[in-house]
């Protein structure tokens, strides 16, 4: 049976000065069985941030504060906020920070999760001095907010780019998510989610620009094996579709 995740599971992995990952999953979406990745972010005045929180786990909260006290829940896109409540519950201190238009979802306000903040195009003070942020629009409501690591030159993102391997994934499901244009090494956006952001291409376009300059190092993102190096170069093409 093939496992698509990335063992250790909900454990704090470095990646660069202040900032670690955490693999988790799987997850399902429409069947297929994903593997999932929050961000770990300490910033300067000594409080975590967490990005796309994965499932709530005893031993890893302790690792998580053994950094600093968690302060930021980040919800950055309309579909990544499902594991918010657990966390919410164990850290009542932190604000959650909801990308735009998560808060009219009706799932969201049936599962009592609170939201704090709205995110947006500017940072807000609380780590404008640690990470700048970049809105990604699309149609239906999609937004996506992208982050920037100016520290480690790493930028976050959700699901604007997919690299599932397809050593990891079900037999059957690896030429469907090939054509989809979702594996690695040539992972891209899904196609669904590729036809959304269309909708707004000018935009998104323009905000995918101002993605690539920034120049990052690293990449990554929540769904398979993110770009450890050549950053850009691998961020221009996984996004060409939006570029060109």
């Amino acid at each position: 049976m093939s496992d698509p995740t990335y063992p250790p599971l909900d454990r704090l992995k470095p990646v660069a000065f202040g900032l670690w990952i955490v693999d988790s999953g799987p997850i399902h979406a429409a069947g297929l069985p994903l593997p999932v990745r929050m961000t770990v972010v300490r910033l300067a005045d000594g409080g975590v941030w967490l990005h796309s929180p994965t499932r709530y786990d005893a031993r890893l909260h302790r690792e998580i504060e053994a950094l600093g006290p968690i302060r930021h829940l980040v919800a950055p896109n309309v579909g990544h906020w499902t594991y918010l409540k657990e966390w919410q519950r164990h850290c009542p201190q932190a604000l959650t920070w909801a990308a735009p238009n998560l808060r009219e979802r009706r799932q969201v306000r049936q599962a009592g999760v609170r939201l704090d903040r709205d995110l947006g195009d500017a940072a807000p003070p609380e780590w404008a001095d640690d990470l700048s942020q970049v809105v990604v629009p699309g149609g239906f409501g999609f937004r996506e907010v992208a982050f920037f690591h100016a520290a480690s030159a790493t930028l976050i993102l959700t699901d604007l780019v997919l690299n599932l391997e397809p050593e990891k994934l079900p037999p059957l499901m690896r030429p469907l998510l090939r054509i989809a244009g979702a594996t690695a090494p040539d992972g891209r956006a899904p196609i669904y989610l590729r036809l959304v952001v269309r909708l707004r291409k000018r935009d998104a376009a323009r905000a995918a620009a101002q993605l690539v300059a920034l120049s990052p190092e690293r990449v990554v993102f929540s769904h398979g094996a993110w770009f450890d190096r050549n950053g850009t170069a691998e961020l221009r093409r996984s996004l060409r579709w939006l570029l060109d």
